[in-house]
């Protein structure tokens, strides 16, 4: 008998009049919920050292709270076309320009307003003894948010039966395109106290500088010697109050560090180790992605969640694996574009367990 339980629920109905569906994907040592609008994960629930059962992300007790970005601020959040920022919602690809809407100021940020959290998502799922699926899609048309050609895009949430989570990530394209998909799920390990106390690790020894407005100022600096050096587990609030220019223009951390070093087996680096403390309850993320966007909750600001959990500043902190902001505006950072008859591919893979106390 299988270890794994899956389970689905209708939990509202989208802007466009579609039921959005919750998906339960359920092992002996975490469970995760999904809904189709947003391709949002809503809720992962771990035990601590305990083993009491406890939420260790932010999100909200319904449906409704995500169809307006103003409430919804990307919790849990499946994030295209293209994670992070883009300089004045401008680039050029083969000497044509594309303009893209603005909603960060004089940028565009995670895809545009209507970005793919945005949007309703077809499901299908895949059970195996081993492992639980849940598979998104959808067809991005040429032009969404002004970005060139049409998308097809699925998402893969994998639950394995030790409490592996997998998201699998597949695009391609009828006409040359930018791509830089992501999850921005805020974690809080505690989930009754800030994140400051959690310990983070990040095995980086360079970080994307940015300018006053986020966008990088087109270098990548070492860490050494600067309060975002996380090669040594660090608690998250050590230094996050330091003079560092740096953390000033950002307001804490929000930041894209550097992955290097040879993948693993199936093509994953290790991004980040984090834990809390008082429960125990740990994360460690891998990636084949060059990059993990640490952010620190810096602009959350009260506004309620789940079951009108207020989520003050720094409440919760984000793992982001992605590719460089900006990218398709600076040539020396990894190229995110991609053209008729490749295949965009992204893994992130996220560990849950605990240490002792």
């Amino acid at each position: 008998m299988s270890v794994l339980k899956l389970s689905s629920e209708v939990w509202g109905r989208s802007p466009a009049g579609r039921d959005v569906q919750q998906f339960t994907l359920a092992s002996p040592t975490a469970e995760v919920r999904v809904m189709t609008y947003g391709g949002v994960i809503t809720s992962v629930r771990t035990p601590d050292r305990r083993g009491e059962w406890g939420e260790i992300t932010l999100g909200h007790s319904g449906a409704a709270p995500y169809f307006d970005r103003a409430t919804a601020s990307f919790f849990g959040a499946l994030i295209g076309r293209y994670g992070n920022r883009i300089e004045a919602g401008r680039f050029t690809l083969d000497g044509q320009a594309y303009q893209l809407p603005l909603n960060d100021g004089p940028n565009t940020l995670h895809g545009g307003p209507g970005g793919f959290d945005q949007h309703d998502w077809d499901a299908r799922t895949e059970v195996a003894d081993d492992a639980l699926s849940l598979v998104l899609t959808r067809r991005s048309p040429d032009g969404e948010e002004g970005f060139p050609g049409a998308l097809d895009v699925s998402v893969t949430y994998r639950l394995s039966a030790d409490g592996t989570l997998d998201l699998l990530y597949r695009a391609a394209t009828d006409w040359p395109t930018v791509v830089n998909l992501t999850n921005h799920t805020y974690w809080n390990l505690s989930g009754d106290r800030d994140v400051l106390g959690h310990v983070l690790e990040l095995p980086a020894r360079r970080f994307v500088p940015v300018r006053a407005d986020m966008i990088p100022t087109g270098e990548v600096a070492e860490v050494q010697g600067t309060p975002l050096d996380f090669r040594v587990p660090q608690a998250v609030g050590a230094r996050i109050g330091e003079a560092h220019e740096q953390l000033r223009l950002a307001g804490g951390y929000d930041h894209t560090f550097v992955l290097e070093g040879e993948p693993d087996a199936v093509g994953l680096r290790r991004a980040a180790h984090l834990s809390e403390p008082v429960g125990g309850r740990t994360l460690e993320v891998w990636t084949s992605e060059p990059g993990v966007q640490f952010y620190s909750g810096n602009f959350l600001t009260g506004q309620p969640g789940r079951a009108e959990q207020p989520y003050p500043k720094h409440w919760g902190l984000c793992l982001e694996t992605q590719h460089y902001p900006d990218s398709p505006n600076q040539p020396q950072f990894p190229s995110t574009r991609l053209d008729p008859g490749q295949v965009y591919h992204s893994h992130t893979r996220y560990r849950f367990g605990t240490t002792g106390g």
